[in-house]
């Protein structure tokens, strides 16, 4: 029954997180050295079954293509290590004698990652190495149709890890993943932070938890043909990066925007790359399957070739088709094809120039990307700052795949399978996420400056001591002597106004 699937799932998720904490209790002890070590071991491990775990991805769920998420999990593995290798992460990291402050790390403690299927190996390399590498551990949630390729890429960390030295239970895993159990390995009391990639829902229960968390928006990233792009090359990088892993990672181009004056070669180039282009009727039969309601992406559709989402929708194409194309003109989430897909699927928008191209781009990232990415292709590197000035992405990729460059793989962008997208996406940080994201920094800071503190004046404070009788008599002749008439004066009567006045003031 259900309710016993969730009992064994919550139970599993506590006991990991019980051992992930015990574990990173004696890892705190570790030096850098020690560290390094196991994150290279582990490093070395993933990337040697890089094969073999792009093979159970793609058997497990169906979704992408063999060699391409092995190139993946080499970036997660290889790449990821050596960009990381190097930081320091224990102990002082940094010092300004200058200014006498000494910098200190210290870890998180035990971090819950998620895991979405569509980079299910990859993903768990990429967030393991990144969590030893700051002394956190790790306790992963799978997707539920990803878990034993999931599962198997965490074995082989973990193995590497305590052949190392790491305490054993420093990488756990729900074997057995439920909502429940992940819901409550967000919000376990002895989780301190939350790594979470996969739909708009997880992150925002990941943000809705109370506890710190780095989750990432969805992607609906525009590609624009500007009229002074190289076409032939623009549109070959296009259709490589978008059937790259037939379209799963979250960067991947989604809609194509090209000046009209370049139209007719944009076109002919991508029919020569395998692009097939619908027709009127054709593109009524895939907008039927790319949604099953207005702006919900038929996840049956996620990381299938061309071919199959052909067949699924009753359209025939040739046997080389890469890539389903139609032109649109709309922009909604009652409109299919501009909406996200993780798959090889593009709408065709013509603009007269770059200034229609910003609102076809701007309009195309509201409606689900904000924050995220956008691809541009020319040669006029004036129209490329315009556009990364006034852009809502968190990264601009010019000129290459943006799938593969905005994780790292063709950029100087940090190698990261998880992208965040600042303030526009609702995101707590714009940047590529990477060993510097998991550490706290405590400072020691010297005093360098003197500063002379006044001493208190003689004015009169709110609470100060008015009562003597030499003062209040002073008071008192004060105010007979600018009262008229003299004569009718009381002092006494005054003396006593007075010390009323100054007593009930002293209460204040």
């Amino acid at each position: 029954m259900q309710l016993d699937n969730d009992l064994v799932s919550i139970q599993e998720m506590r006991q990991a997180v019980q051992r992930a904490k015990e574990a990173q209790q004696a890892y705190l002890k570790f030096s850098q050295q020690q560290v390094d070590e196991i994150v290279k071991k582990v490093a070395d491990a993933a990337y040697a079954k890089s094969y073999e775990l792009a093979e159970m991805a793609v058997e497990e769920t169906g979704m992408g293509v063999i060699e391409h998420k092995k190139i993946k999990n080499e970036v997660a593995s290889r790449d990821v290590y050596e960009s990381i290798a190097n930081e320091k992460t224990v102990g002082i990291i940094n010092e300004d004698k200058n200014n006498k402050v000494v910098e200190i790390a210290y870890p998180y403690g035990v971090i819950a990652a998620i895991i979405p299927t569509t980079n299910p190996t990859s993903t768990a390399i990429f967030k393991t190495l990144i969590a030893l590498k700051t002394k956190n551990a790790i306790v992963v949630s799978p997707h539920p149709y990803a878990v034993k390729c999931t599962a198997e890429a965490l074995k082989i960390c973990s193995e590497a890890a305590v052949e190392a030295g790491a305490p054993d239970g420093l990488i756990g895993w729900i074997s057995k993943p439920t909502m429940d159990a992940t819901s409550q390995l967000m919000k376990h009391q002895d989780v301190a932070l939350i790594l979470a990639t996969g739909g708009g829902g997880l992150v925002k229960a990941a943000y809705s938890s109370g506890k710190p968390a780095y989750g990432v928006g969805p992607g609906n990233v525009p590609a624009y043909i500007e009229k002074t792009a190289k076409v032939d090359k623009a549109v070959k990088m296009i259709i490589d990066s978008k059937t790259f892993d037939n379209g799963t990672i979250c960067a991947t181009e989604q809609a194509l925007i090209v000046d009209r004056n370049i139209k007719e070669m944009a076109v002919r180039e991508l029919k020569n790359n395998g692009a097939y282009f619908l027709n009127a009727d054709e593109k009524q039969q895939l907008e039927k399957v790319i949604t099953l309601a207005p702006g919900k992406l038929n996840p049956k559709i996620v990381g299938r070739s061309a071919e199959v989402i052909a067949e699924m929708a009753g359209i025939s194409v040739p046997a080389d088709t890469r890539l389903l194309i139609a032109e649109e003109t709309k922009i909604g989430k009652n409109i299919p094809f501009s909406i996200e897909k993780l798959a090889p699927i593009f709408p065709l928008y013509i603009v007269n120039d770059k200034e229609e191209a910003k609102k076809v781009c701007v309009d195309l990232l509201n409606l689900g990307g904000r924050g995220h990415s956008l691809a541009l292709h020319t040669n006029n590197d004036q129209v490329a700052r315009e556009f990364a000035l006034i852009m809502p992405v968190s990264r601009m990729l010019v000129n290459t795949l943006s799938s593969v460059g905005a994780v790292g793989g063709t950029t100087g962008l940090k190698p990261s399978l998880t992208l965040g997208c600042g303030s526009f996406g609702g995101n707590i940080t714009s940047d590529n996420l990477t060993a510097k994201h998991l550490i706290n920094i405590k400072r020691m800071a010297y005093g360098i400056k003197d500063i002379d503190i006044p001493k208190p004046g003689r004015t009169c404070s709110r609470k100060g001591n008015l009562q003597n009788e030499n003062e209040v008599d002073q008071i008192v002749a004060e105010v007979i002597e600018k009262m008229k008439p003299k004569g009718e004066i009381d002092p006494k009567l005054v003396s006593e106004m007075v010390n009323e006045v100054i007593k009930n003031y002293q209460t204040i």
